[in-house]
C-alpha cells in the first residue's frame, strides 16, 4: 500500500511540475508576443508620423489606424493568455484536491 501511495505521489508530481512547466513556457511566450507587438506598434506609429509628414494622409487616419491596429492585438492576447492560464489553474486546482 506504501508503494502504490509513493507512485501516485510521484506521478502527482510529476505532472505538477508539467504544469509549472507549461505556464512558464506560457509566460515566456506572451512575453515574447507582447514584447513583438510593442516592437510593431511603435514601427507603425513611426510609418504613420513619416506619412503623416509627407502629406499622403490626414492626422484623423494615421491616428485611427496606429490605435485600432495596437487595440485589436492588445485584446486578443489578453484573452488568449486569460483562458489559458484559467486552464492550467483548473488543473492545478485538481492536483490539489487529489493530494
Amino acid at each position: 500500500m506504501t508503494i502504490s501511495n509513493n507512485n501516485q505521489n510521484s506521478t502527482l508530481n510529476t505532472m505538477e511540475q508539467m504544469v509549472i512547466k507549461e505556464r512558464l513556457r506560457q509566460a515566456r511566450l506572451s512575453f515574447n508576443i507582447a514584447l513583438t507587438l510593442t516592437i510593431i506598434s511603435a514601427i507603425i506609429s513611426v510609418t504613420g508620423i513619416g506619412v503623416l509628414l509627407s502629406g499622403k494622409t490626414s492626422e484623423g487616419t494615421a491616428t485611427t489606424a496606429g490605435g485600432l491596429t495596437s487595440q485589436i492585438v492588445s485584446i486578443s492576447l489578453l484573452k488568449i493568455t486569460k483562458d489559458s492560464n484559467e486552464r492550467l489553474d483548473k488543473i492545478a486546482i485538481e492536483f490539489q484536491d487529489e493530494d
